[in-house]
């Protein structure tokens, strides 16, 4: 596991410039002058979702948010700032939760951290289709890229994104993921322009043979996992308003973005290249700490 982690400090700005330095006070003083060095700042707006406990965690978040947990002695929280921020983003909503005070004792206003830090609170935790809706008024008239507080990737993933999005005119993009174990999670597929052309969110064993009979499913051809990232326009927001409960009962963020294609708008898909890790587990975050 150890090689993962390698994968993911892949940029001096991101990890490198502080892997040797365990003294916290000494490790926020230099953090200024690497944002410093960025050579372009980028209008898009970032909201990460930091709300939950992290029940698979157990005893570890007793006193702390899961994204506060220390993955070789930062938080994973403070990975993904300094990753959005060595990408150019500044302006950042935190979406907090359980022990949402302890997040903001240690980020502030984000100023030792080169970013514009706000925070929005999430009273009622009832789906991932819900969850970004706190920050509708940070968002305001801009886009957004979003992702969930326990996903760690290469920072430089968060410019290829940008790069994307900046072809311009999509409603939404999607980072996925390779696999091969088609049961694992939800499906995406795609289309020849690697847009998103249709997502299944955790398929039944009628719905695999369905999609086999009907080609979206063929041997050979890779699986694409949603990776947990996204960018969208702010009229995401208005499909959130409109979801009904899933059969799970809760909102789905993947129904929403579902209505977004059906509806005619573009979500265009983006593979991560590198490392990518969901850190769901004691054993997960154990396996980062080498």
């Amino acid at each position: 596991m150890r090689r993962i982690w390698r994968g993911l400090s892949g940029s001096a700005s991101y990890l490198g410039g502080y892997a040797g330095d365990r003294q916290g006070r000494r490790r926020r003083a230099n953090l200024r002058p690497v944002f410093r060095s960025l050579p372009e700042i980028h209008p898009m707006k970032s909201v990460i979702l930091a709300a939950g406990k992290g029940t698979r965690m157990k005893d570890l978040t007793q006193e702390v948010p899961k994204p506060m947990l220390r993955v070789q002695d930062r938080p994973i929280l403070e990975h993904i700032v300094a990753g959005l921020v060595a990408a150019g983003i500044q302006d950042i909503c935190i979406i907090t939760g359980w022990r949402g005070d302890v997040i903001e004792a240690h980020f502030g206003d984000g100023t030792p951290f080169g970013a514009r830090i706000s925070y929005a609170r999430q009273e009622v935790q009832d789906g991932t289709g819900k969850a970004a809706e706190p920050a509708r008024a940070f968002v305001g008239d801009d886009d957004f890229l979003l992702t969930y507080g326990d996903i760690l990737v290469r920072p430089d993933t968060y410019k290829s994104m940008l790069e994307r999005w900046d072809e311009g005119g999509f409603g939404g993009l999607i980072t996925v993921t390779e696999g091969q174990d088609i049961t694992k999670g939800g499906l995406n597929f795609f289309d020849n322009g690697f847009n998103l052309a249709r997502l299944v969110e955790k398929p039944s064993p009628a719905q695999l043979d369905e999609l086999r009979a009907t080609g979206w499913l063929r041997p050979g051809q890779p699986v694409w996992y949603n990776a947990g990232i996204y960018v969208f326009q702010p009229v995401v927001f208005e499909y959130m308003a409109r979801l009904e409960r899933s059969p799970r009962g809760e909102f789905e963020l993947t129904d929403a973005i579902s209505s977004m294609v059906a509806h005619g708008r573009t979500v265009a898909g983006l593979r991560i290249e590198g490392r990518w890790v969901d850190v769901r587990d004691p054993e997960v975050l154990a396996s980062l700490q080498a």
